[in-house]
């Protein structure tokens, strides 16, 4: 990782000096914008067909939307976000994930009093200031669903199968449900009863950050990565056999959902997801996979405090997000095919000033009717402009002179056989439809 945001280039004082993107910051560059643009149009695609509309909303927000909703004790906000004070004083930072933004829109935009459920997702950068490393940047991208009004847990279900949809249709053949159920306002205070006192007695084992939780979060102590922690918890109780009716009813409607669309999931009693506000159901989504393991894409759970936590009605809700950059990563090395850009099959070359000036009149008209088309209106040397070509496998090459700018002709050389015959600019779109349309 570059730790220098400027260096000096040259060795004497008073050079210029050549400026380095911010640790954990990244350039998306022209090579990977294949697998992203791959990831953005599935997304659309299958938004559209599960009736998601897209929203946006603003990198800088309200400090509080964040403490209040993600959660204080939580490592998002007590450690990784970005925050600082506007000039007029105000409390704020950049967003370092999306659920309380979408949630604070709906409450502002009187969504509530829409017909339900709110099917929403997005798309865009997140900012946490974590330690940089492989497949994690301090600018992360993610896109999410959330959908806002429905208790019923087939809503979970359903989007379950939307994000696994969604990772088919990106390429990966073999992905892996993780679920629990973490129980409610109702059940959750006796079996955070329960585990305190099985924690208690080893509180000396724990480490700092989980001795912290256990009085202000004891259920954040099961999702712990420290191999001290995860030994002890092992045997702690577990909160599947201490849920309330409703709560065991629902988690029992969801299974027979996600059986019913043949969807293949594992029970996992640690899982309880990083942030404050999930309740009841909760997922990840893995990938499995020969080269390095499992490893976790995204995940979510249901949400039905947390509009009321932010000053709205009592809505329920239930969503996930995914990491963008790791996903990306993934799909390099496992070999999964980019979006493939269509490839232009005519080259529009000129010579001299008058035929640049035509040969831009006629780029607009071949482009507006849908024909792809390559040029270096820079290049004045025919030579260099046919080896462009070659190398692009154009298989016409529009060629405009000074005599052709002048007479308003244009040469058309096929590559293939070298053949060539000069028409009118204006028989020229429908040439080249025609031409194209018989070399296919």
């Amino acid at each position: 990782m570059k730790k220098d945001i400027v260096k000096k280039v040259g060795k004497s004082k008073g050079k210029t000096r050549q400026f380095q993107s911010i640790r954990g910051m990244r350039d998306i560059l022209p090579v990977d914008q294949p697998y992203w643009e791959k990831v953005r149009k599935v997304v659309a695609k299958v938004a559209s067909d599960y009736g998601y509309e897209r929203i946006d909303f603003p990198l800088v927000e309200a400090r509080e939307l964040f403490e209040r909703g993600t959660g204080m004790g939580t490592d998002i906000v007590e450690k990784e976000m970005f925050k600082f004070k506007t000039r007029g004083g105000d409390d704020v930072c950049l967003r370092p994930e999306g659920t309380p933004s979408v949630v604070r829109a709906y409450i502002e935009h009187g969504m509530q009093n829409l017909p339900k459920p709110i099917k929403l997702y997005y798309i865009g950068p997140m900012y946490r200031h974590e330690r940089p490393q492989e497949g994690r940047y301090r600018e992360l991208y993610q896109f999410g669903f959330e959908g806002l009004g429905e208790e019923d847990a087939i809503m979970d279900a359903q989007l379950i199968q939307l994000a696994m949809r969604i990772f088919k249709a990106m390429g990966f053949k073999k992905i892996s449900l993780q679920v629990n159920n973490i129980g409610c306002k109702n059940c959750r205070p006796n079996y955070n009863k329960l585990l305190i006192n099985y924690l208690k007695n080893q509180k000396s084992s724990l480490c700092s950050d989980c001795r912290k939780r256990l009085k202000a979060n004891p259920l954040r102590i099961l999702d712990c990565k420290e191999d001290k922690c995860s030994r002890i918890v092992r045997q702690a109780p577990q909160m599947l056999d201490h849920l309330c009716g409703e709560c065991k009813e629902h988690f029992t409607f969801f299974l027979e959902c996600l059986d019913e669309i043949e969807v293949s999931y594992t029970l996992n009693p640690r899982l309880v997801r990083g942030l404050d506000y999930y309740t009841r159901t909760v997922f990840e989504i893995w990938s499995e996979d020969d080269l390095e393991g499992a490893q976790a894409l995204g995940g979510g759970g249901r949400y039905d405090n947390l509009v009321e936590v932010l000053g709205g009605k009592k809505t329920a809700g239930v969503g996930f997000a995914v990491g963008i950059d790791r996903l990306v990563d993934k799909m390099k090395k496992l070999g999964i095919t980019p979006l493939v850009a269509p490839r232009p099959k005519i080259y529009l070359a000129q010579l001299g000033n008058l035929a640049k000036k035509k040969s831009l009149k006629l780029f607009e008209e071949l482009e507006r009717a849908g024909i792809l088309v390559a040029e270096s209106f820079g290049k004045g040397n025919l030579k260099a402009q046919l080896r462009q070509a070659d190398r692009l496998k154009a298989e016409l090459v529009l060629i405009i002179g000074q005599r052709e700018a002048l007479d308003e002709t244009v040469i058309i050389k096929e590559m293939s056989s070298g053949s060539q015959e000069t028409i009118t600019f204006t028989k020229t779109v429908n040439y080249v439809k025609r031409k194209l349309k018989l070399n296919k």
